[in-house]
C-alpha cells in the first residue's frame, strides 16, 4: 500500500491498484502550494464530512478524473446537484464492496455543512477492508466511546489515521487512547499544522506515542511511504 500525503487530511492510498483519495484540500492550503493538482490521479473520492477543508477539490477531481465520490447521502446529492453522477450514497453503519475493498461509514463526533450552508448529514469515519490491510480514517472526530466497536466488530486495525491537532479534534494525547480503543499500533497524523489553532509540538507528540507503545508517523507534505 502506497501512502502519499497531500497536506492537512488529504491522502491518496494505492490500494492493490486502485487510488482512493481521501478529503480532498489542496487549493486553498497554503502548505500544499508545492502539490500539483493535475498530476494526481484518483478512482474514488472518499469524503468524512462537508467542511470546506476536506472536500474543496472533490468537484475538480471527480470531473477530471471521473472518480467516485463516496460520502453520505445528502453530501452525494449535493454533487450530483453540481452534474457529478459517479457517486456512492452511504450514511453511518452502512457498508459498500468496491474494487479496493469493503468500505463501512462509522460514527464520527464533530459537526457538517456543506460551503452554501446546504445540510451534510452526520460527519463519518471509514473502516476499510482491503486484501491484506485494516485501515482506520478517523476524519475530524472527538474522541467517542464509539470507537470501541471498531475493535470489537474487526479485532484489530493495521493502520490509523487520526487527527492530532486538537482546538477542532482530537489532540495527540486523545487520539492515542482512540488508537488503544481501537486497537491500532501503527498511527498517521492529521489535521495538525495547517493553521496557528491546530499547530503541534512535533518532538513533543512523537515522545506521547513512544511512551504510550504506539508508532506514531507526521508526514510531510508531498512525501509517499509503503506500508
Amino acid at each position: 500500500m502506497e501512502i502519499t500525503y497531500l497536506g492537512h487530511s488529504c491522502f491518496l492510498l494505492n490500494l492493490g491498484g486502485t487510488r482512493v483519495l481521501f478529503d480532498p484540500f489542496i487549493t486553498y492550503n497554503e502548505l500544499a502550494a508545492s502539490i500539483d493538482k493535475e498530476a494526481i490521479q484518483a478512482d474514488y473520492i472518499l469524503l468524512s464530512h462537508a467542511h470546506q477543508d476536506h472536500l474543496a477539490d472533490a468537484e475538480y477531481f471527480a470531473k477530471k478524473d471521473n472518480a467516485a465520490i463516496v460520502a453520505s447521502y445528502e453530501v452525494c446529492e449535493w454533487y450530483k446537484s453540481k452534474g457529478v453522477e459517479n457517486v456512492v450514497h452511504m450514511n453511518i453503519g452502512g457498508k459498500v464492496n468496491l474494487p479496493f475493498g469493503t468500505v463501512r461509514m462509522v460514527f464520527a463526533a464533530h459537526s457538517s455543512v456543506l460551503p452554501d450552508g446546504t445540510y451534510a448529514g452526520n460527519p463519518a469515519s471509514y473502516v476499510i477492508e482491503s486484501a491484506d490491510k485494516l485501515i482506520y480514517f478517523a476524519g475530524d472526530t472527538a474522541l467517542t466511546y464509539d470507537m470501541k466497536i471498531i475493535a470489537e466488530l474487526y479485532q484489530r486495525v493495521d493502520l490509523a489515521f487520526l487527527p492530532v491537532g486538537g482546538t477542532l479534534t482530537m489532540d495527540v494525547y486523545d487520539a492515542l487512547i482512540a488508537a488503544n480503543w481501537v486497537n491500532a499500533r501503527k498511527i498517521i497524523g492529521m489535521h495538525y499544522d495547517t493553521w496557528p489553532n491546530i499547530e503541534i509540538d512535533h518532538v513533543e507528540a512523537l515522545e506521547a506515542a513512544r511512551q504510550a507503545g504506539k508508532e506514531l508517523t507526521l508526514m510531510q507534505i508531498g512525501e509517499k511511504i509503503n506500508l
